[in-house]
C-alpha cells in the first residue's frame, strides 16, 4: 500500500490530483493539505509517505522552500517529490529541482502523463526501500567477517551473494575490484573471474571508472551510504540496463583503508530507461541536459586532477531571447534555440562538450586548455558565430549572447563551486551589456554570499510572519480629503529592524517569492480595508503594487479574484499599480490578465509614469484608470522648469484620455500648491502623509473621515 501526499491551496486542484493519484494503482492512500506548513507538520508526526505532489505557488511558502524543508528532515532525503506549476517560465521549475524536487509537471496536468510519472515514482520508491534494506543487510554481514581474507572460510556467504539477483561489487581505494557476483558480471556480458583483481578502468573503460571514482570518493569521505538519485544507463553492446544503485563504505578486513560496496538493481523493465534518455538529453536541441553536463564536468575534474590539466566551464545566456519569444511566439523561439545549438556545436572542438542547462542558457566544457586566453578565444569564436543573423521561418533575427567563465583548478575544485562561480560571472557579464563575457573573480563571491544570506533570511521571514503592511495616504487635491492609501510592504527583520522593499523585492522576484509575498500583502491589506469599511469609512480605495513577474504567465487575476471574494472588499475599491514595462514586456499575458481584472471591476494605475515607454498606443488599448507621475519630476517642480513642462504634459495627456492623474513624492507645500494649479487630481508623499502602520493610519486618517461624516 502506497501513501501519497497532495499539497495545494486550491481545493479544486487538490481534489483533481487526489483522484488521479488514487487511480494509479490499487491501494493508494492520499492525504491532502491546503498549506505547505500544515503538510509539513503532519508528515513529521508520521512515517514518511511514498510520494509528495505539491503546487509551486502557494500563499505561505513557495514550492522551492517547501521542498528544501522536506529534504532537510531525517528519512525524507530520498522521498520522490513532484512539483506542479503554472509557470511555463522554466526558471521556477529549475528552482524547485535545485531545491531537491524529483520531477515537475505543468498545470493543468496531463492526466495520462501524471499517472505514468506517479506510477513510475511509486515503483521506484519500493525499489529504493528494498535496495536500502538489502544494502544494510549486506553491510552487516560483511562487517562480521573475522578473517583477513575477504571470504576466509565463509563459503556460505559467498554462495548467498552469488545467488542474489542484485548486482554486487566491492572495490578498494585504488579502484580495484575485490569481488563481483554473477549478476554484476552479467551486466557486462562476462564472468566474475574475468573482472576480479582488475582496475575498474581496465574492466569497464575510463568513462565508467571516472564516474564511479567520484562517487566512491564521496562515500569513503562521508562514511555514509549513498543512494544515487538517478538511474544509470549502462550499455554493453547487446542490451541497455537502467540501474538503481546504492553505495556503502566498508572497513577493509585487513584494517588498512576502506572499501566501497555497490549494490545495483536493474529497473529496465519499468520503462525508466527511455525516460532517462529523455531527461538526459534536451528533446528540443538534442543536446545533453544539465544533469549530464554536471556528470561530464565531474569526470573532467577527475581527469584534470589526475593529469594536472585546466578545465573551463562556460555558461552562455542569450540576450533579449524572452522579448523575441514575446514578439514571435513559442514555436519560433523553439526553432531559434535549435538553430543556436547547431551553430554553437560547429564552433567547438571534438574534445569540448556542449549542453543546454535551461530555457535560453547553454553550458560548454572546454578541456585541454593551457592558458586563460584559450577560454577567451572560445568566447570570441562564439561571438563570431552570432555575427550572422539567424533565419527562422523565413525571418531574420539578430542575436547575441553573454557568457560567464570559471576555471579549474584556480576558481574551484568541485562541480557545485564551478557552476556557482560561472553563474556569478554570467550575471556580471549581463550587467555589462550584450555580447560580453566575464571571467569569475573572487570578489564576486562576497556579493554572492550576501545575496545567499539574504535569500535564506527572506524565506525564513515568510515562514515566520516577519512582514507587515504600512499605508501611505492619498488625497484629492480639489477637496483635500483622504480618498485612499497605498499598501507598502515592510520586513520587520529581527536584527536590522524595519527593512524597506527596495532592499529585497528584486531578490524576491528572482527567486520566485514575489508571488506568495504579493498574495500575503493583498490578503492583509484587503482584510484591513474591510474593517475600515465596516467602521463607516465609505469609498476608501486601496492601492497595491504588482511586479512585472506576475504577468509572465496567467494566474495573478485568479489570485486577486479569490482574495476579493474571501475579504468581501468591493472590486472597485482595489487599485493595482503596475509599471509600464510589466505591460510592454509581457504583452499577451498582461493584456489577457488585465482585461479579466477589468471585468471584475478592479481599477488599474500605471506607476512611475514618464520613466518608461510612455506609449500612447498601450494606454489606448488597456483598461487603465490612473497615471501616477514619477516622483523624480515632482521633486524638481518649479515654474518654467523642464520637469514642470513634463508634469503639465502628463496631466494633459491623462485628462485627454479620461484618466485621473496622481503625483507621487510630494514633499513640500509649494509642490502641492503647484500641482493643484496644474490641475493634478490626487497626490501622495511625505508632505501629505508618510507610510504608517494600520493603527496610525486609522488614528490619523480614518477616524477624522468618520468624524467629518457625522
Amino acid at each position: 500500500m502506497a501513501e501519497v501526499v497532495v499539497v495545494d491551496d486550491r481545493v479544486t486542484n487538490r481534489n483533481i490530483l487526489a483522484r488521479l493519484a488514487q487511480s494509479v494503482e490499487e491501494g493508494v492512500v492520499v492525504r491532502t493539505f491546503a498549506s505547505a506548513r500544515e503538510a509539513l507538520q503532519a508528515m513529521l508526526a508520521a512515517p514518511p509517505p511514498d510520494l509528495i505532489v505539491t503546487d509551486y505557488s502557494m500563499p505561505e511558502m513557495d514550492g522551492a522552500t517547501f521542498v528544501t524543508l522536506v529534504r532537510s528532515q531525517p528519512g525524507f532525503e530520498d522521498l520522490p517529490i513532484i512539483v506542479v506549476t503554472v509557470y511555463e517560465e522554466r526558471d521556477f521549475c529549475y528552482r524547485a529541482l535545485e531545491a531537491g524536487a524529483t520531477d515537475f509537471l505543468l498545470s493543468p496536468v496531463d492526466h495520462v502523463e501524471f499517472r505514468a510519472r506517479v506510477r513510475n515514482l511509486l515503483t521506484l520508491r519500493r525499489q529504493q526501500k528494498m535496495l536500502a534494506q538489502r544494502a544494510a543487510q549486506l553491510e552487516e554481514v560483511l562487517k562480521q567477517q573475522p578473517h583477513p581474507g575477504f571470504w576466509g572460510p565463509q563459503a556460505d556467504l559467498r554462495l548467498l551473494l552469488d545467488s542474489l539477483p542484485a548486482a554486487i561489487s566491492v572495490a578498494d581505494e585504488q579502484g580495484r575490484l575485490v569481488y563481483v557476483n554473477p549478476a554484476y558480471a552479467g551486466l557486462f556480458a562476462t564472468t566474475p573471474e574475468r573482472l576480479v583483481g582488475r582496475l575498474i578502468g581496465e574492466a569497464h573503460g575510463e568513462d565508467f571508472a571516472t564516474r564511479h571514482a567520484v562517487l566512491n570518493e564521496k562515500v569513503m569521505q562521508s562514511g555514509r551510504p549513498l543512494l544515487l538519485p538517478n538511474r544509470e544507463l549502462l550499455e554493453n553492446g547487446q542490451e541497455t540496463h537502467a540501474l538503481l544503485t546504492v553505495k556503502t563504505p566498508l572497513d577493509c578486513p585487513t584494517g588498512l583503508g576502506r572499501w566501497v560496496v555497490s549494490l545495483s538493481l536493474d529497473v529496465s523493465g519499468l520503462d525508466f530507461a527511455q525516460g532517462e534518455r529523455r531527461r538526459a538529453h534536451d528533446p528540443l536541441t538534442g543536446l545533453p541536459g544539465e544533469e549530464m553536463i554536471r556528470e561530464r564536468l565531474a569526470e573532467e575534474l577527475v581527469r584534470g586532477r589526475r593529469h594536472g590539466r585546466m578545465v573551463a566551464l562556460h555558461l552562455l545566456d542569450l540576450d533579449r531571447f524572452k522579448g523575441i519569444v514575446e514578439a514571435f511566439g513559442d514555436t519560433f523561439g523553439d526553432e531559434l534555440l535549435a538553430a543556436v545549438a547547431r551553430r554553437l556545436a560547429d564552433r567547438l572542438r571534438e574534445t569540448d562538450y556542449l549542453g543546454r542547462v535551461r530555457s535560453d542558457e547553454f553550458a560548454m566544457i572546454q578541456t585541454g586548455i593551457t592558458r586563460i586566453d584559450d577560454a577567451a578565444e572560445l568566447c570570441r569564436r562564439v561571438s563570431e558565430a552570432f555575427a550572422e543573423p539567424f533565419v527562422v521561418a523565413g525571418r531574420e533575427v539578430h542575436l547575441s549572447a553573454s557568457t560567464g567563465i570559471t576555471l579549474f583548478p584556480g576558481d574551484g575544485r568541485t562541480v557545485e563551486t564551478l557552476f556557482r562561480n560561472a553563474e556569478l560571472a554570467l550575471m556580471r557579464a549581463k550587467k555589462g551589456g550584450r555580447d560580453t563575457y566575464r571571467f569569475f573573480a573572487a570578489e564576486m563571491n562576497t556579493a554572492a554570499r550576501r545575496a545567499v544570506a539574504l535569500e535564506r533570511e527572506l524565506r525564513q521571514a515568510l515562514a515566520a510572519d516577519q512582514f507587515l503592511v504600512h499605508y501611505q495616504p492619498k488625497v484629492d487635491l480639489h477637496s483635500g480629503r483622504v480618498i485612499g492609501m497605498e499598501a507598502l510592504l515592510r520586513w520587520n527583520h529581527p536584527h536590522r529592524g524595519v527593512v524597506r522593499p527596495g532592499e529585497f523585492i528584486g531578490l524576491a522576484e528572482d527567486i520566485g517569492l514575489i508571488v506568495p509575498l504579493t498574495h500575503w500583502v493583498l490578503q492583509s491589506a484587503c482584510r484591513q480595508l474591510r474593517e475600515w469599511l465596516a467602521m463607516g469609512a465609505r469609498g476608501l480605495q486601496l492601492s497595491v503594487n504588482l511586479s512585472p513577474v506576475h504577468f509572465r504567465e496567467r494566474g495573478i487575476e485568479f489570485m486577486i479574484e479569490r482574495v476579493l471574494a474571501e475579504s468581501g472588499v468591493p472590486p472597485h475599491l482595489l487599485e493595482l499599480e503596475l509599471v509600464e514595462s510589466a505591460v510592454i514586456d509581457n504583452t499577451r499575458t498582461a493584456h489577457a490578465s488585465l482585461r479579466y481584472l477589468q471585468k471584475l471591476g478592479v481599477q488599474l494605475a500605471i506607476d512611475d509614469f514618464g520613466t518608461g515607454y510612455s506609449s500612447l498606443s498601450y494606454l489606448r488599448r488597456l483598461p487603465v484608470h490612473r497615471l501616477k507621475i514619477d516622483q523624480s519630476f515632482v521633486h524638481n517642480l518649479e515654474k518654467g522648469s523642464s520637469d514642470e513642462v513634463i508634469v503639465r504634459a502628463i496631466i494633459g495627456l491623462g485628462h485627454s484620455l479620461d484618466l485621473r492623474v496622481v503625483a507621487e513624492g510630494v514633499e513640500t507645500e509649494a509642490q502641492l500648491a503647484r500641482l493643484r494649479e496644474l490641475g493634478c487630481d490626487e497626490a501622495q508623499g511625505d508632505f501629505v502623509g508618510p507610510p504608517m502602520s494600520a493603527e496610525e493610519f486609522e488614528e490619523r486618517c480614518v477616524r477624522p473621515l468618520l468624524a467629518a461624516a457625522e
